[in-house]
């Protein structure tokens, strides 16, 4: 493909694009069990800025609020740099998806085994954290935090946990749109760290990070240890959990993956941005 320019060190629109695209091709082409871990490590790094914005925002201003959102961007930019499968940063899978280069069955596929593998990493956490003895710290400031995060989330109205979700994956998918087009990780860190910090300041939804500060709420509920803290339902989180992972699809494979599938990949679009690469062949 002819490089485009734009000016800036780093990639052109329609050369993200085709990274993207790429990008998706490759985690279909990925074995699953290399899929699986690298979605618990990736429910474990996010539970881990989920555990650091638990501290930060204990008084629940909006500064702290703020700083949390930061902090909490910690977990995504692990995830983006260090290597892992988030399920909301799959769905940019789309993209491949709409270029007939990867299947429907292979595209649910890949988003149930990490989507589940998230789950078992973030859960893993939230049972560290348990038995750690960081819930008492403060004098139980943070594990009452952390109880009152889970059950904000366990009672959202079912409308307000789709929207949260869409705009939650807006932020995510966009994060990693920008991590595509940068060269270093200087850029990808620049690049990414205020649209992710959006989600915790702005108190947005992610089904990675909801799947670790629910489980974590609950094991405090059940041990005891926050019985004087507002009740979360496991009926009630599960219906969250199953809109804001609507909400997160929605987001960022209708509002990103296929947006820009539009606007640069589909075929009357080509040839303003060069040649595709040939379709991968999956291994037998």
């Amino acid at each position: 493909m002819e490089k485009l320019t734009t000016g800036l060190d780093a990639y052109a629109p329609p050369e993200v694009a085709e990274r993207v695209e790429a990008f998706g091709v490759a985690k279909d082409l990925a074995p699953w069990w290399q899929t699986f871990m690298l979605g618990v490590l990736a429910g474990g790094f996010i539970g881990l800025g989920g555990l650091y914005y638990t501290f930060v925002t204990i008084d629940g201003s909006v500064w702290a609020l703020l700083a949390g959102g930061l902090v909490l961007s910690t977990g995504y930019m692990l995830a983006i740099l260090a290597g892992a499968e988030v399920f909301t940063s799959n769905n940019l899978m789309a993209m491949a998806w709409a270029s007939r280069k990867v299947t429907t069955w292979r595209l649910m596929r890949n988003w149930s085994i990490v989507l589940g593998a998230n789950a078992v990493g973030a859960a893993g956490l939230a049972v560290i954290f348990a038995i750690s003895g960081l819930p008492g710290a403060h004098d139980g400031a943070v594990g009452e935090r952390a109880v009152t995060i889970a059950a904000t989330s366990a009672s959202l109205p079912t409308l307000h946990a789709f929207a949260l979700g869409v705009l939650g994956n807006l932020f995510v998918c966009l994060a990693v749109w920008v991590s595509m087009a940068g060269r270093s990780v200087a850029d990808k860190v620049l690049g990414t760290i205020l649209p992710l910090s959006a989600l915790g300041a702005l108190g947005l939804e992610h089904a990675s990070a909801i799947l670790y500060f629910i489980p974590r709420g609950l094991l405090l509920q059940w041990s005891g240890a926050a019985s004087d803290l507002p009740s979360i339902s496991v009926v009630g989180s599960m219906h969250t959990v199953a809109f804001v992972i609507l909400g997160n699809i929605f987001g960022g494979s209708l509002m990103v993956a296929l947006a820009y599938y539009a606007t640069y990949l589909r075929p009357s679009r080509r040839h303003t941005t060069g040649p595709t690469a040939p379709r991968a062949r999956r291994p037998k």
